[in-house]
C-alpha cells in the first residue's frame, strides 16, 4: 500500500512539473519528457546569506497565474529583471501587443514567506526594452521596474553595481558567478528561502550550438552568454528568471552584474542557463534611468553646440 501511494504521488509531482512546461512551452509533451521523476528533478541551491540586491517580482502564487521571480536592485529607484516575468502567459505570441503586468517587488526578503506589506515597495512603471522579443522569445528580455520612491539604504537593501569600462567576462575570477533565487527545487516546488548556486561560465560556441538544436531554447546571439551547472548537476530552474548573475573581477576584485536571468528551463532536461549579457545593454538601462525622451539626444547635442559656438 506504501509503495502503491509512493507511486502515486511521484507520478503525480512528475505530471505537474510536465504541466508547467506545457504551458509555459505550448507545446504537447513528448514520450521523452514523461520520464520518470528522477530524471525531471530538479536539483539546485545551497542557502544563501542574505543578499541585499535581490529583489521578488511578484505577479501570483502559481506559475501558470503569471508565478513570481527575480530581480536585482540597481539604484535606489530601479530594478533590472526579464521582460518575460512580466507577463502571466511568456511566449511572443502572447505578449505582442500586451502591455506588462505591474507586478509587486519585495527587497531585503530571505524567505518566501517574508513577502509581505511592510517589505513590498511601490512600483511608478515598467519599462520593457524596445527590441524585447522582436523575433523570438528570449530577444533582449530585459525590463526596468522604477520604484514610487527611493529605496533607504541599509545592510538590508543596496544595490548591485552594472560593468564599468574594463570589466569583462573573460577576467572573472575563477571563470564561475553566483546566482541566487527563489526556483524550483528537488521536490518540484519554489523553494522557501533563498538559495544559491556557483556556476561556471560556459563556453559560448558550445552554448549556442546546443540550443540551435531547438525551437524551445534560445537563439544565443552575441548579447547574451550562458553558464553550466555545477559538479553535483545543479542548475538554475523555474522562477529563478530575473536574478542578476554577480561575478567578481580577478584584477580589481569589483563585484558587479554581469547578466539577467533568462532562460531558466535548465534544470536538469537542458544543459545551459542562458543571460541577458548586461555590459551590451547599458546604452539602453542609462538612458532609461535618466528619463531620456525622444529628443533628449538632439536637445543635448544642440546646447553643447551652441555652448561651443560662444567660446569662438
Amino acid at each position: 500500500m506504501w509503495f502503491s501511494q509512493t507511486v502515486l504521488l511521484l507520478a503525480a509531482c512528475a505530471c505537474l512539473a510536465d504541466e508547467v512546461l506545457t504551458e509555459e512551452m505550448n507545446q504537447p509533451l513528448s514520450a521523452s519528457r514523461l520520464a520518470s521523476p528522477r530524471s525531471r528533478r530538479m536539483v539546485g541551491g545551497t542557502l544563501a546569506p542574505h543578499v541585499p540586491w535581490q529583489v521578488m517580482v511578484y505577479i501570483a502564487d502559481r506559475m501558470l497565474d503569471g508565478g513570481s521571480a527575480g530581480g536585482a536592485l540597481i539604484s535606489d529607484r530601479w530594478i533590472l529583471t526579464a521582460g518575460r516575468n512580466l507577463f502571466v502567459r511568456k511566449s511572443r505570441q502572447d505578449t505582442q501587443g500586451k502591455d506588462p503586468v505591474i507586478p509587486k517587488v519585495y527587497l531585503g526578503i530571505h524567505g518566501r514567506s517574508q513577502a509581505v506589506a511592510s517589505k513590498e515597495v511601490a512600483v511608478e512603471k515598467v519599462v520593457l526594452h524596445p527590441g524585447f522579443q522582436n523575433s523570438s522569445d528570449w530577444e533582449n528580455d530585459l525590463a526596468l521596474i522604477q520604484l514610487k520612491e527611493p529605496v533607504l539604504m541599509s545592510d538590508k537593501v543596496t544595490p548591485i553595481p552594472l560593468p564599468e569600462r574594463g570589466h569583462d567576462l573573460a577576467d572573472t575570477l575563477g571563470g564561475t558567478g553566483v546566482i541566487t533565487g527563489w526556483g524550483w527545487g528537488i521536490h518540484l516546488t519554489l523553494a522557501t528561502s533563498l538559495k544559491h548556486l556557483v556556476v561556471p561560465l560556459a563556453n559560448h560556441t558550445e552554448c549556442k550550438a546546443e540550443y540551435d538544436l531547438t525551437e524551445r531554447t534560445p537563439a544565443v546571439d552575441d548579447h547574451m552568454f550562458c553558464t553550466g551547472s555545477t559538479r553535483y548537476e545543479e542548475n538554475v530552474c523555474f522562477g529563478d528568471a530575473g536574478g542578476a548573475l554577480a561575478v567578481k573581477d580577478a584584477a580589481t576584485g569589483d563585484i558587479y552584474a554581469a547578466g539577467i536571468l533568462s532562460f531558466d528551463k535548465s534544470c536538469q532536461t537542458y544543459k545551459y542557463g542562458v543571460y541577458m549579457k548586461i555590459s551590451s545593454y547599458l546604452p539602453w538601462i542609462h538612458s532609461v534611468i535618466r528619463g531620456d525622451r525622444e529628443k533628449s539626444s538632439a536637445l543635448r547635442s544642440d546646447a553643447m553646440s551652441k555652448m561651443y559656438s560662444l567660446q569662438q
